[in-house]
């Protein structure tokens, strides 16, 4: 990461009343079926051109954002995702999601990167691919993890916690970070089946990965607790752990959304929304002018009273609300900025 670029992320962390984070759904376009997803079985191949999404991207900068996380469907599936993710790395901490399908063929596109995110559900090859629902998509994760780590690029495995790799889950982090390769962590959630408006639908309710073992995931939290003050490449943060504990313990959240404030979701078509289970607002080129607005400070009051999903990325960004909870997430999720640095 350049000097300007540190020091540019470093003002718009400071700065109050500004958007954190931003999760661009760049494509539906999937090449994988897995079993708790909907976007695969939903296409949709209109999608903002590259000159679009760049123009998009200036836009966030303007409004202050920081991290964006660039995602779909399976972003590497465009062909202009290397220039995409060029543009958007000059000016904003970029996180780019894969399935461990194109990784190791796109090294490349994602050399600019901050971060590389791949999604690996369990260490048994059979049970990740059955999750999956490609054969052989374990095989290629690991490869595309490996390959990345020897490349120099930052790199972490993501795995979806779900009563399907729920008893897995610890020793699954500690093979990982015995090979100094951080985890970053998903809950199973599911979309309304009904919803028909909302901005993305992701999440297919499948009831082998509904958390039922409430006792295990509290445990399962503890542990993470434990492994976290010893090793910062737990990458999850101490105060969502606790909320995610609270609210297995005691089917209680203690936060409150903050969707359109800290955060909020684009889709390919450029719509944005709050997150992707609500009806799309506006354009993202419409941001500039309707951020400070009535209108988005009625649908701000609106998602705070919203209890309806337990998304771990939503969590994450509401419980780290605000100047102070940026300060946080630099702190907690960050903190080890040599990782960053010196595998450059």
């Amino acid at each position: 990461m350049s000097i300007r670029k540190a020091l540019s992320i470093v003002s718009r962390v400071l700065a109050p009343n500004k958007p954190y984070h931003v999760q661009w759904m760049v494509t539906r376009k999937c090449n994988y079926r897995c079993r708790g997803c909907n976007v695969w079985r939903e296409q949709d191949n209109k999608e903002l051109t590259t000159e679009e999404i760049k123009h998009g991207l200036d836009v966030l900068r303007k409004l202050g954002v920081v991290e964006v996380l660039i995602s779909g469907g399976n972003p590497l599936l465009r062909e202009d995702i290397g220039e995409i993710i060029e543009y958007a790395s000059r000016y904003f901490f970029t996180t780019v999601y894969d399935n461990g399908s194109l990784a190791a063929e796109k090294i490349d596109a994602l050399r600019h990167a901050n971060f590389v995110a791949i999604s690996i559900d369990s260490l048994n090859p059979d049970k990740n691919d059955c999750i999956r629902g490609v054969k052989g998509a374990w095989k290629r994760a690991m490869e595309a993890v490996e390959r990345l780590y020897m490349e120099g690029i930052n790199v972490s495995v993501t795995p979806t916690i779900s009563q399907a790799n729920l008893h897995e889950i610890i020793d699954f982090t500690k093979y990982f970070l015995d090979k100094g390769i951080p985890v970053w962590y998903s809950l199973y959630s599911y979309d309304p089946p009904d919803d028909t408006n909302s901005l993305f639908k992701i999440g297919k309710e499948e009831d082998a990965f509904l958390i039922r073992d409430r006792e295990a995931m509290v445990k399962v939290c503890d542990s993470l607790l434990e492994m976290k003050r010893k090793n910062d490449n737990v990458l999850i943060t101490t105060k969502v752990l606790e909320a995610v504990k609270h609210l297995y313990l005691n089917n209680r959240r203690i936060w409150k959304c903050r969707a359109l404030q800290n955060f909020f979701v684009i889709n390919h078509r450029g719509e944005v929304a709050g997150c992707h289970l609500h009806e799309p607002v506006a354009s993202i080129f419409e941001l500039p002018n309707l951020w400070e607005s009535e209108r988005f400070e009625t649908l701000r009051k609106k998602y705070g009273a919203c209890e309806g999903c337990a998304y771990l990325c939503y969590i994450f960004y509401s419980i780290h609300g605000s100047v102070a909870g940026n300060i946080e997430i630099v702190r907690d999720k960050w903190r080890n900025v040599r990782f960053f640095l010196k595998r450059r």
